[in-house]
């Protein structure tokens, strides 16, 4: 039944020059309905872009994870893949952490992250980001 709902939406989008607003965490469905993408972390805008260059290289820690945390149906692929653990617990949204909200579980925190929240900016034609230290 998802799948059928999902269709006619993409078949209306396609058909009616109909643009929606679609949330999910679901990556596989988001690539098949989306052609751009927002990864929100606690409400704040991480990595904005073209779906398919966002998708095949993230540039900000969260995006880079929930990548890796998507399971690939492929076994073969599944064993090559490397995880990215994220460290402690989501911040509170009503008393996040000061700076960048993701930096209490990003990889590449530094000192920089606490203080200063990092600006979305354009990596290039159709990628935007908002790190300190894009990949």
């Amino acid at each position: 039944v998802q799948a059928q709902i999902l269709n006619l939406l993409k078949y209306l989008q396609d058909t009616s020059d109909l643009s929606m607003l679609f949330i999910s965490h679901d990556l596989s469905v988001v690539r098949h309905m989306c052609d751009r993408v927002m990864v929100l972390y606690l409400g704040k805008v991480m990595e904005f872009g073209e779906r398919d260059r966002l998708l095949s290289t993230p540039r900000h820690p969260y995006t880079q994870a929930l990548i890796a945390a998507a399971p690939v149906p492929d076994p073969e692929i599944e064993k090559t893949r490397r995880a990215i653990p994220l460290k402690g617990e989501v911040p509170s949204p009503v008393n996040p952490p000061s700076g960048c909200v993701f930096r209490t579980r990003c990889p590449k925190a530094a000192d920089r992250c606490a203080t200063d929240v990092p600006e979305l900016r354009a990596l290039g034609p159709g990628h935007n980001v908002a790190c300190h230290f894009p990949d």
